[in-house]
């Protein structure tokens, strides 16, 4: 028994670095899929890419993502983390090399950002789960509010480095839609070994057959607290990053690719930094609480981004990349601590795949508003997108009572 009992211990206190180089491959995920974001100026001079199109370039990720996400989070729970995971990542590699080729070509940048949304789509739900299973027992010793942060900390990392290397390359490197990328293919081509001694954590004894139905997606609290509030978590940061930068006229100013890269790197730095408080929120309120109060601070952001939208200063850049951030970060972690909550152990991966595809669908933000600018200002759709985003702080709003009745009832 005391052999037994210290050979537990020890793959317990193995088990705390283990999660590492998941993290690596979320991180370096994230990374190829936000790294095209300054350079779309670099399209849009290049090419010539009107605001619609390259909002629609910046958006056929999320096609692809969506439905990585809903298939490959299932098949994970059937055939094992692993064998979802590293193809995935190879798949980001595979994306970059689709987008150095696509240089001057705007079918092969479709696809390389289509082949980004798919392997996003698939590591981003079995990798999430695999960090989690390894930070917590058997594997680690970590609560469940480290676990989501570890996962949402990794995502972030990759989705601010990955534009600021390849803004400040596309800004003063030679050869701006091509040795902007070279530094993701070198990161996973890293991490695609390091991510090989990760353990499996779904055993053969607990595989189940491939279904796509998820238990949890029915309960009232996801349907009532989490589905209103995913898509406007990167609503947030692709509104920031991906529309307000053109809106402002960034790509007429000198050294207007490296302030975008700057301005993005600092909004999802800003998610990253906030998520302690966001966690200290939910352990004391509840993840309503959290998730109402990334939604304020959402709403106060798009009205700052009207008055940037209004006066035109690329400055304004920064209050919009500060605000945005933090109403992403609180509610990315307040959404994936009430999914692990919810969520079946059996099947984890699939619901954090429904909540990934929930959030992606923001990603269709900056192309409506382009859309809706045919009929109204960039300033009024701002205005009514902050409207909007408070509202739905209202219908998630729990009544009077209603965490400590649920508190007392778990």
């Amino acid at each position: 028994m005391r052999a037994s009992n210290a050979a537990s211990a020890s793959r317990v206190e193995s088990g705390r670095a283990q999660w590492l180089p998941v993290a690596a491959v979320l991180m370096g995920t994230g990374w190829g899929s936000n790294q095209i974001s300054p350079l779309l100026l670099v399209y849009s001079r290049r090419l010539g890419m009107s605001t619609g199109m390259l909002e629609a370039m910046f958006g056929v990720y999320a096609l692809g993502l969506i439905p990585g996400l809903l298939l490959a989070g299932p098949f994970s729970d059937l055939r094992g983390r692993r064998k979802v995971v590293i193809p995935a990542a190879v798949l980001s590699f595979v994306a970059t090399l689709a987008l150095i080729a696509g240089g001057h070509s705007e079918g092969l940048l479709f696809l390389g950002r289509f082949l980004a949304g798919v392997s996003s789509g698939a590591v981003f739900g079995a990798g999430s789960a695999w960090v989690r299973e390894l930070s917590r027992p058997p594997y680690g010793t970590s609560s469940e509010h480290t676990a989501a942060r570890r996962t949402a900390v990794s995502m972030t990392a990759g989705f601010g480095l990955g534009p600021l290397a390849s803004g400040l390359l596309a800004q003063w490197a030679p050869f701006p839609t091509v040795v902007p990328y070279l530094p993701h293919l070198i990161l996973m081509a890293g991490i695609l070994v390091a991510v090989r001694t990760a353990p499996e954590t779904v055993s053969s004894d607990k595989r189940r057959a491939f279904r796509l139905d998820v238990p949890g997606l029915r309960n009232p609290r996801f349907l009532r607290s989490v589905v209103p509030m995913a898509p406007w978590i990167f609503a947030a940061t692709s509104i920031a990053f991906a529309l307000l930068p053109r809106v402002v006229g960034a790509e007429s100013v000198s050294g207007g690719i490296a302030i975008v890269a700057s301005m993005t790197t600092l909004c999802l730095l800003c998610g990253v930094l906030i998520q302690p408080l966001a966690r200290r929120i939910d352990a004391r309120q509840g993840a309503n609480a959290t998730a109402i109060v990334g939604l304020v601070i959402l709403g106060a952001g798009m009205l700052v981004c009207a008055v940037a939208a209004e006066v035109g200063s690329i400055w304004l850049l920064i209050p919009c990349a500060i605000v945005l951030g933090s109403a992403y970060g609180m509610c990315i972690v307040a959404g994936l601590v009430e999914v692990q909550r919810l969520a079946d152990p059996e099947a984890l991966a699939r619901l954090i795949a429904v909540f990934y595809a929930l959030t992606y669908s923001g990603f269709a933000a900056p192309y409506l508003m382009a859309l809706a600018a045919h009929l109204a200002s960039y300033p009024v759709i701002l205005c009514v997108t902050a409207a909007l985003a408070l509202a739905t702080a209202v219908i998630i709003r729990e009544p009077r009572g209603g965490h400590k009745s649920r508190v007392q009832s778990a």
